[in-house]
């Protein structure tokens, strides 16, 4: 336990991976778990391809936010040791310049080692004008940020390819057939298909789900209505005579299921006008959300059954997937776009919670040393004395990784 207190404690200092001598025998068991996870990687396409197509999304989208780190380091001046997709073991490396480069056995995440991330992180003292301790706050905080901001562009440029290209979900007012009772429904024996866009029912016009069921209910059991549609810009009219509810049988019954919920092409520059404005939305969603998700009374609550509040759910990578691989088979790639863009935003938001292992921690140590420093004298906090919180947190995180995890494979949200 005290050893690995003591690595935890080193990693926190160094801001990533301690182990820079490549250990031979680690190094094999990276490669044998390397390969199993290969191994799921090809089951889950099999079994699910949009399911792939969602997490090597957000395989990306990992890569590019320490990519956000990476790059801003070098370019302030900074000296990156590492640059890792994965944890745990090697399972394959190179070195080009003063970087190493390469893959850990574990897909949770990735990390860029930055030297001198804080007081206890050792540095040669050639190297010390290049850590990042040495720099002004500005650089530092423009560094410790460049993940999330990552993420806002990720998420920028998702909403705005998917609105210009295919379109946004969203109310059309044009109420769409979605699904048809085939076996008893009336209005599949009448022709209706789904995809018809509906214009009346028995004279009434209608535009939504709610619109379609308040005209059927104008009329009874054994009436003759006329419905009117558009199919591939025809218009066209069918006589239906209304069954009765299978459920509620003196209710009227047309068989069909029908809503304006679809997806609408936008102009570019409306586009880029609703990309930002619901990127503001799902920030504050997100802000929301974290709150939600860190909170383990709604892990105890979903144990126990006492919650069935899906929003409150603690989830992980698996249940996230599950939905990205249900949105894949309705909406295809723009779908799976589209959720990929709202993860990065929840995912740049997370990150900068004000707590070490989080970027946001280091952002705030950042902040909380600019305060404390004088004219000619700079502050430097004692990141030993924020171990323990930093260990807290990660205790509570795996709860939930854990918590979430079972509910995933218990309770598939997909």
């Amino acid at each position: 336990m005290t050893s690995m207190y003591q690595r935890f404690r080193q990693e926190m200092a160094a801001g990533g991976a301690v182990d820079e001598i490549e250990n031979p025998q680690a190094t094999r068991s990276g490669k044998i778990t390397g390969l199993i996870i290969i191994g799921l990687l090809v089951y889950l396409g099999v079994r699910n391809p949009w399911t792939l197509v969602f997490v090597v999304g957000l395989l990306v989208s990992v890569f590019l936010h320490e990519v956000g780190h990476f790059s801003t380091a070098r370019l302030t001046g900074m000296k990156a040791t590492q640059f890792f997709m994965g944890f745990g073991p090697r399972v394959w490396s190179f070195t080009k310049g003063e970087t190493e480069y390469g893959v850990r056995a574990l897909p949770l995440g990735a990390f860029v080692r930055i030297i001198g991330m804080n007081n206890l992180d050792e540095v040669d003292a050639q190297d010390e004008p290049r850590a990042y301790r040495s720099k002004s706050y500005p650089r530092k905080l423009l560094v410790i940020t460049a993940g999330s901001l990552m993420h806002m562009l990720i998420a920028f440029t998702l909403f705005f390819g998917v609105y210009a290209v295919s379109g946004r979900e969203q109310n059309t007012g044009q109420s769409v057939v979605r699904g048809l009772d085939k076996l008893v429904g009336p209005a599949a024996k009448a022709g209706l298909a789904e995809g018809d866009q509906l214009i009346s029912i028995g004279g009434v016009k209608v535009g939504d789900y709610d619109s379609v069921v308040a005209a059927i209910k104008l009329h009874k059991v054994g009436d003759t209505v006329t419905v009117a549609y558009s199919r591939n810009g025809l218009t066209k009219t069918t006589d239906v005579v209304l069954a009765a509810h299978p459920t509620y049988t003196t209710r009227p019954y047309l068989g069909i299921y029908a809503d304006d919920w679809g997806w609408k092409k936008l102009s570019v520059p409306t586009a880029a006008v609703q990309s930002v404005s619901d990127m503001g939305q799902t920030f504050v969603d997100s802000v929301k959300g974290v709150a939600t998700a860190l909170n383990p009374v709604n892990s105890v609550k979903h144990l126990t059954h006492s919650s069935t509040d899906v929003s409150t759910r603690p989830t992980t990578v698996v249940g996230v997937s599950q939905v990205g691989g249900t949105i894949g088979e309705s909406s295809g790639l723009k779908g799976i776009l589209t959720l990929l863009a709202s993860v990065n935003m929840f995912v740049g938001v997370f990150n900068m919670f004000p707590l070490l292992p989080f970027d946001g921690g280091h952002a705030a140590i950042a902040t909380y040393e600019r305060i404390r420093s004088r004219k000619g004298v700079k502050y430097k906090a004692d990141i030993e004395k924020m171990v323990p919180v930093a260990t807290a947190v990660v205790g509570l995180l795996v709860l939930l990784m854990v918590t979430g995890l079972y509910l995933d494979i218990t309770q598939p949200l997909g």
